[in-house]
């Protein structure tokens, strides 16, 4: 009788033990998806603010090109 409980407690023990290893893989991986969508975001927003500034020096090119053209032409 003894040895049937310790075995049932050992087995419980062995239970818990993965039960807690488990919700510990769970958490870290939503964890590192968490971070992951975090770096991406961040990504995203530099790449925009990139792509903005790129588009904007563009758009200065364009119009120093434009009035180039027009002050040649009005000389």
């Amino acid at each position: 009788m003894v040895v049937v409980v310790v075995m049932v407690l050992e087995v419980m023990v062995v239970v818990v033990l993965v039960l807690v290893m488990f919700v510990a893989i769970l958490v870290m991986l939503v964890v590192v998806l968490l971070v992951m969508v975090l770096v991406m975001v961040v990504l995203m927003v530099v790449m925009l603010m990139v792509v903005e500034m790129v588009v904007g020096m563009v758009v200065v090119m364009m119009g120093v090109f434009v009035v180039v053209i027009v002050v040649m032409v009005v000389w």
